[in-house]
């Protein structure tokens, strides 16, 4: 398979050409879609005449940039102008945004082609992408198996050739997930190095834009091309370097990993999951990396107060949908009906729980036992990470507890649902970046990732151990 930064200097040498690129593209989308579901929308008109439009600047001597004719897949809650923006919700039926968000300009200026919209969690609340609107996507490794959540839909057109890169959204390990359970890699900045503008908010404090690949190095290049400060976004850094990929090809010689405890060994992890972390490690020392086990005590308390955190904002940004102003509209007697009419018919049951569970934490009497509890400990796993990272410049831990479940088995079950989130949500409390890589397969040959964890704005290591363990899991043939 041809990398993103060969396919890229290809065509920007005029040696490929984008057009047919993204025909071939088109075609394993015609060929799979109806299987995978991976996309709510396939733009193939505008694949095709953008594709055009990156040849023509190339034959006139300019340069379309990084990415010139990569085909690129985008979350159903990243807007795009003129392109409707559903977020696999009904409450958003027939919004089309009138702005692109900033991540979608950074592309386009780099000679990206949009493929198409992908399948998500309603509002990005789900771990297996059962909770859209418009039907489950299924994994390409396994299609009776979900593909994680909740950018499920991103994860399997990566995994099933269908866009070279993706784009998705983290806000409890919504990348990094279904990274691990499509056998591609997923990316989470640290929080504020990608622009959320644009971005349909879940949990503001918590949301961040990453990346979807088939590698390490195309990964890299991804989040440099859409990182960097963003004046319509209060809450990014107030940098613009591009810092994915300043260690590649450096090795990890000398650097010190911990492997978290409480991850690795936590109730519920499967042993063949638990195995090939070890694997992982053992690896990384092979490559002389000094690894050690470590404590990071506050991580087992992460579950329980993103469900406080997390639901709380929803409450609050998933107010604004109300029939009034776009979206979904129900008819009613008066502005109260038409509120509960709309609201009834167009969140799904999901998206409801997180709505009432969020609207509960943060009522009168129960504020600061729930949710001002839940930020205290958000403190509390802060302090705990910037303690281990004293001592290690990276920490380890597998990315799901599982390899990919079968369609069906959780949806009954919300606990069990949420615990697949388990390893990946205290990066989200803390602001970490954090990386999921390929790793080996469990015992029914589906994908494990392996997950690196890293200190605020520290990708450049993140990205070089990430480096070493993906060409240590091919030196391994991808198996056990």
């Amino acid at each position: 398979m041809t990398s993103v930064v060969e396919m890229a200097a290809a065509v920007r040498r005029g040696e490929l050409s984008a057009v047919a690129i993204i025909e071939q593209h088109l075609s394993r989308i015609d060929q799979d879609e109806a299987d995978i579901h991976a996309f709510n929308l396939v733009m193939a008109d505008h694949a095709r005449a953008r594709a055009a439009e990156v040849d023509g600047m190339v034959a006139r001597g300019e340069d379309p940039g990084a990415l010139a004719g990569v085909p690129v897949a985008l979350k159903d809650l990243i807007c795009t102008r003129g392109t409707p923006t559903t977020c696999s919700s009904r409450i958003l039926e027939g919004w089309v945004p009138p702005y692109d968000a900033t991540v979608v300009s950074r592309l386009t200026e780099a000679g990206a082609v949009f493929v198409g919209k992908t399948n998500m969690d309603e509002f990005a609340m789900g771990s297996s992408t059962e909770n859209s609107a418009f039907g489950p996507t299924r994994n390409p490794r396994d299609l009776s198996r979900v593909p994680g959540g909740s950018s499920g839909g991103s994860a399997a057109a990566v995994a099933a050739g269908f866009a070279a890169i993706a784009l998705g959204s983290d806000t409890g390990g919504s990348i990094r997930q279904p990274a691990a359970l499509c056998g591609v890699v997923g990316v989470k900045p640290t929080y504020g190095m990608v622009s959320r503008y644009g971005l349909v908010a879940f949990a503001s404090s918590l949301d961040q834009i990453g990346p979807f690949a088939t590698s390490v190095a195309d990964a890299a290049l991804a989040l440099d091309t859409i990182s960097g400060h963003d004046e319509a976004d209060s809450t990014s850094l107030p940098t613009d370097s591009a810092r994915a990929r300043e260690n590649l090809g450096r090795g990890v010689e000398g650097l010190r990993v911990g492997v978290i405890a409480e991850l690795a060994g936590a109730e519920g992890i499967a042993p063949d999951v638990a195995a090939r972390i070890r694997e992982a490690a053992e690896a990384l020392a092979a490559s002389g990396a000094k690894v050690e086990e470590t404590s990071v005590p506050a991580v087992r308390y992460g579950l329980s107060a993103y469900y406080m955190i997390a639901p709380a904002e929803a409450s609050s940004n998933l107010a604004r949908y109300d029939g009034v102003r776009y979206g979904l509209r129900k008819p009613g007697a008066d502005i109260t009906e038409m509120y509960m009419a709309t609201r009834s018919a167009g969140f799904g049951p999901e998206v409801k729980r997180r709505i009432m569970l969020g609207t509960y934490v943060l009522s009168a009497g129960y504020y600061d036992a729930y949710y001002g509890k839940s930020q205290k400990v958000r403190t509390l796993i802060i302090r705990d990470f910037e303690e281990a990272y004293r001592s290690f410049d990276v920490l380890l831990s597998p990315t799901a507890p599982t390899t990919a479940f079968e369609l069906g088995t959780k949806t009954s079950d919300p606990l069990t649902m949420y615990l697949s989130d388990i390893c990946t949500i205290p990066s989200n409390l803390a602001g970490h970046p954090a990386i999921s890589v390929p790793f080996g397969t469990g015992d029914d040959g589906l994908p494990v990732g392996a997950q690196v964890l890293a200190p605020a704005a520290g990708e450049p290591v993140m990205f070089q151990v990430a480096e070493v363990l993906e060409a240590a899991a091919a030196a391994k043939g991808g198996g056990r």
